[in-house]
């Protein structure tokens, strides 16, 4: 299959120049593995041979569970090791030939699992490690156009008008629909409803049987569906759980199980004390849409796009592009949302630096000034007598973004822009 480059190439290599230890996470199958073998190739040229072993491998994970110290003199470094979940006691072994070594990427390591293995790498490889989250593939790696974190800013978005390619509606539900998984566009005869159903399948026996005892995996998969329902929509734990049939303890629990395997993510509430009304519930996103479409059974982009969850998926599928150009950058997203006890609502802020900008996220191509209607409830973060002797907190407000199906990029005011969701 052809190799499709990945945004964080650059930032995988200079953390590999940082630190002795280099891993990269992510859920199953999104290519973590052939995206750091596609490294290892290209610095052969430099006369670098990395090892390559697998831990899937039932002999080499035996050897390295029951004695990591011969598994490291087999496999010596520079070497990469894949699904080190399976066998987190090399860790401390690891850490001890980093630290005889003092050599900068001597080890490249994947995990799948980030439920237990980040507890295990922040115990053994603490100041170490560079840590790196790859999720499926983003618009700027299909296309193959430039990739940056995302900023509102004008100057910005002017600059990405001559790197990015104007795309439609049916195009970009297109993209919406199939999803994100780097299989189905390396492998153009790929089945989209097979692939999605191996995947589930490989998820339910796999990862959820070594994650938590989940004893009915019906149920699960069935938490699941429900799940990706209420994708954009702030989490009400006894409103999931009730429509599953399980307890909220147990609601939440798989809830994390889902967050820990990058299968969804939850964004946290913008508050502080000059916003007193504010709600406190997360945000909950799927990550890849191609996921949930298929969970839900929807059966192509055009019946996605007329139906009831057009606009929510189109709000998951644009803040999971913002998401992923700050992970591909080796970045922490400053992402947050705005939601209080007025049904006040702003989908996106961006808080970097003490600016804070809002983003609305409209799937019409004309969504009009109300567009940005609640922005104004964040004026009371700019008066520094609203924070009641804690001025440092007081925030700017930047530059407002209606990312939208707009054809050209259009201010809205002078503080607000119309910004097309290709260009993101």
């Amino acid at each position: 299959m052809p190799y499709i480059k990945r945004a964080a190439e650059d930032t995988i290599t200079r953390l590999s120049g940082m630190f002795p230890v280099l891993l990269v996470t992510g859920p199953r199958q999104v290519g973590k593995t052939t995206l750091l073998q596609k490294l290892a190739e290209i610095r052969q040229g430099t006369g670098e041979e990395r090892k390559y072993v697998t831990l899937d491998d039932p002999d080499v994970r035996y050897l390295a569970k029951h004695d990591p110290a011969l598994f490291l003199q087999r496999y010596t470094p520079p070497v990469l090791i894949d699904e080190i979940q399976y066998a987190t006691e090399l860790l401390p072994y690891i850490k001890m030939s980093a630290d005889r070594s003092k050599r900068k990427g001597d080890f490249w390591i994947t995990g799948s699992q980030v439920f237990r293995l980040m507890e295990n790498v922040s115990e053994s490889l603490a100041g170490r490690v560079g840590i790196v989250h790859l999720l499926g593939l983003s618009d700027a790696e299909i296309y193959q156009e430039p990739s940056s974190p995302f900023q509102t800013d004008a100057s910005y978005l002017m600059n990405r008008l001559s790197v990015r390619t104007p795309k439609g509606l049916n195009e970009i539900f297109g993209r919406i629909f199939k999803g994100s998984m780097p299989e189905l566009y390396a492998d153009t005869n790929m089945d989209w409803e097979i692939y999605y159903r191996s995947y589930v399948d490989t998820y339910l026996q796999r990862d959820i049987r070594d994650l938590a005892q989940v004893a009915d995996e019906m149920e699960f998969y069935n938490f699941m569906i429900i799940v990706a329902a209420h994708t954009a929509k702030p989490v009400v734990y006894e409103e999931l759980a009730g429509a599953v049939g399980i307890s909220s303890p147990t609601a939440k629990k798989w809830l994390s199980i889902l967050v820990s395997s990058h299968i969804i993510t939850l964004v946290q509430p913008y508050h502080n004390n000059a916003l007193k009304r504010v709600v406190k519930m997360p945000l909950l996103h799927f990550l890849d849409t191609g996921l949930a479409a298929y969970l839900l059974k929807w059966g192509n982009p055009e019946a996605l796009e007329r139906g009831a969850m057009s606009g929510a998926f189109f709000e998951s599928y644009v803040f999971s592009e913002i998401y992923k150009s700050y992970l591909n950058a080796g970045k922490e997203p400053p992402i947050f949302y705005y939601r209080d006890k007025d049904q006040k609502e702003i989908d996106l802020l961006l808080y970097q630096n003490g600016v804070l900008s809002p983003i609305e996220i409209k799937k019409a191509a004309s969504p009009g000034k109300t567009a940005i209607k609640n922005f104004h409830v964040l004026e009371p973060v700019t008066r520094a007598e609203a924070f009641e002797g804690l001025e440092s907190l007081k925030a700017e407000i930047g530059t407002g973004s209606v990312i939208c199906m707009a054809g050209d990029l259009l201010p809205v005011d002078e503080k607000n822009w119309y910004v097309p969701v290709w260009l993101i």
